[in-house]
Order: C-alpha cells, then structure tokens, then sequence
C-alpha cells in the first residue's frame, strides 16, 4: 500500500512539473527578459522553483529531455529537462518538505489502517469465539446427554439467535428419539413377557410326554427337539427382556464356551449329519469367558445356522486364542463386493445360490449384540475358500487360557 502511495505521489509530481514547464516555456517566448541567464557549465539555462538555491553538478548536462530525479547534498531534487531554441532550459525543483509531509500522512494513514485492521480482527476473533465457546458448551451439554444426563437442552443458556435454533432442532430430535426408543423397548418388553406363557406351556408339556412310557424311541428324540427348541426360545425371551431394560450389557458371569456352543450346535446336528459335516470343537472344554450367556447364546446360535446354511461338504471348526473365539467353515465364501455388506439388515449376496438361503437378518442381529456389549466381530471370506468370523470375548479369569490345536 505505501508503495503504491508513493507511485502516485511520483506521478502527481511530475504532472505538476510538465504543466509547470509548459507556462515556463511561454512566458519566456512572450518575454525574453524573464529567460535566466546560461549556465556555462551545463550549457543550458537555469531556473529554480522556490526560494531555495540548488546548484546542480556537472554530470547534470548529459540529462535528457523529460523530468528526472537526482541527489544533491543528500537532498532527493527533481530536474525538469526541455529544448529551447539551440540550447535547453534546466528547471530545478525541491520538493522535500512536500514529500515529507507526504511521508507523514502516508505513515499516519498506514498506522491507523493497521490499527483498525488489529481492532476488526479482535472484534472478529471475539465474536467467532463467543460463537465458537457457546458451540462447544452446547456439545458438552450434548455428551453430557449421552452419558445420561438431563432429558433436555436448556436453550436459556445461549445468546446467539443461530445456536438457540441449534438447541431447540435438538430437543425436538431428541424428544422424538427417545419416544421411539422407549415405545420401541415397551412394545419388545411386552412381547417377551407375554411369550413366556406359552413358551413355558410347551416346556411343561413336552417334558410330561417324556414321562410317558409308552411313546417311541423316534418320538423321544422329538421331544428332546422340542425341549431344546423352548429352552433356547426362553434364553432368547430372556435377553430381549434384558435389552429392553438395557441391563445385558453388565449382567455378565463366566461362562463356559465349550457348553455354550454345543447348545448352540444341538438343533443342527441332524442337519449336519444329513450333509455329511463335521464340526471340530477345538477350545478346552474348562475354558470361560466373560460374558452375558443368553447374548452369547443368540449370537451364537445365528453363527451356526449361518455356517450350517451355507456349508454343504467339509467341516465347521471352532477354535479360541488371544482372546477371540474362531469359527471357520468350508462352505462356498462371501463374493469380495459384497463383504462390506454382510452385517447390514436384509442384505444377502445374490451369488450365494441355494434354496436355504435366509432373509439377511441373523448376522445384522449379530453385529447389534456385539455392538451392544463391546465384542468386536469380523467377518473374512472369499470365493472358494469358505468363511471365517472372528469374535472377541474376554476370558472370565486372567489365569484362564484356551488350548486350541494347531
């Protein structure tokens, strides 16, 4: 900016230098006696603007026609150049109390447009900053929410127009948030507690039957069916009603894995017999984990079916080491594209052919326990060369160690 003050202080003044030669010139045309006398030395005549003497050098004859501008005892001068008749008219100027002056109000004006640029950007960073403080209290107040605190915002605590809007949008989501949630854990609370009666009625029934001596060896194993089909039905009764009142995820005991798979494994044993697959338990059967046992029975059981569906030939294996539970099958593989999709609810690969296909939710109920209770699940699979999940589950005790096979 003070560069280009001084551009055009520059061009002011020679503006005002050719506008003062040309009169010059005419004066001494209309009257000869005003012309100053010539200078031997620079042969030229000489005139000086001002009441100031300036004696220029020598070296100032070689000038050329036109303004220029020279240092004379420390003094920045300006020289005016212009031909008249066989010789040339120097006219000398001095403009340093002019351009000092200049300098002053071009340093004074550079001072207060920095001042008042620091002003405006502490005006701007204040503001900004109230905007920015009134924003992260709202997101303090919005964890704070999360971990369980009050039930609303209080928009009262803002000043700016824009983050009381913010707080009220949010209330009103959150508002209609948890009235879903709770319609949505009242109605599963409802459901379950009103399954439990005829649950508990087939049990009751199924185990009489077994009393009776004169029912069949084939029926027997029927009913045994039939008991292990309403207990697990029961575990799962019980653990939607643990989620519901959201108490799964810390009602937790040790659990021992090998049993928990095995009941899990029990309603597929004919189904894998039929299909000539085997399964090999490869966790040492005192082995425990920490965990809530009708969660782990639900995700457990849909890991199987999902190994048992597809799995047409081979075996199942279950393995547990460094903390994660193994289950890897020799089916046909998930296609690469569709990997990133298989915990999404109703998604089901359309290359997976085969009629016992199922509708795509067992894995994404799967991935929502897991969620739930902090066991971080994976899924790799490939065409041809079957599939393997990996769960994380703690051990019960630190001094506990599966022995999986090599």
């Amino acid at each position: 900016m003070k560069a280009l003050a001084e551009a055009q202080e520059e061009r002011l003044i020679v503006a005002l230098i050719e506008d003062d030669m040309a009169s010059l010139i005419r004066s001494f045309l209309i009257d000869p006696k005003l012309i100053p006398p010539l200078d031997p030395r620079l042969g030229a005549h000489v005139s000086v603007a001002g009441v100031v003497p300036v004696t220029l050098p020598t070296s100032a004859k070689d000038l050329s026609e036109g303004a220029h501008e020279i240092i004379v005892d420390d003094q920045e001068i300006h020289v005016a150049v212009a031909p008249f008749g066989d010789t040339k008219i120097f006219r000398v100027y001095n403009f340093s109390r002019y351009e000092r002056s200049f300098k002053q109000v071009v340093d004074a004006l550079m001072t207060g447009t920095g001042a008042f640029a620091l002003l405006t950007i502490w005006l701007a960073f204040g503001l900004s900053g109230l905007l920015v403080r009134q924003v992260a209290g709202f997101a303090r107040q919005v964890e704070a929410l999360r971990l369980g605190g009050s039930a609303s915002i209080n928009p009262g605590k803002y000043d700016e127009a824009e983050v009381i809007e913010l707080v009220a949008a949010f209330n009103d989501y959150h508002s209609r948030i948890t009235d879903m949630i709770e319609r949505e854990k009242e109605f599963t609370g409802n459901v379950s507690h009103e399954l439990r009666t005829p649950l508990t009625a087939i049990k009751t029934s199924s185990e009489l039957l077994e009393q009776d001596a004169s029912i069949g060896l084939k029926s027997r194993a029927r009913l045994r069916q039939i008991n292990r089909a309403a207990d697990n039905m029961i575990e799962l009764v019980n653990a939607l009603l643990l989620f519901a009142r959201e108490e799964s995820a810390v009602d937790t005991d040790p659990v021992h894995l090998c049993h928990v798979i095995e009941t899990a494994l029990a309603p597929f044993s004919e189904r894998l017999a039929d299909k000539g697959v085997s399964v090999a338990l490869c966790i040492d059967r005192d082995l425990q984990v920490k965990a809530n046992r009708s969660a782990l029975a639900i995700v457990l059981s849909n890991l199987v079916d999902n190994a048992t569906r597809y799995t047409d030939r081979g075996l199942i294996r279950f393995s547990y080491g460094d903390g994660t539970l193994r289950i890897e099958d020799t089916g046909p593989g998930i296609p690469t594209d569709a990997l990133s999709h298989v915990f999404e609810r109703f998604y089901r690969a359309d290359s997976v052919a085969g009629s016992t296909r199922g509708f795509g939710i067992g894995l994404s109920i799967v991935k929502n326990i897991c969620d739930w209770h902090g066991w971080p699940v994976e899924l790799d699979s490939g065409p041809n060369k079957g599939t393997r999940v990996s769960l994380r589950l703690p051990l019960a005790a630190p001094n506990q160690h599966g022995m999986p096979p090599n």
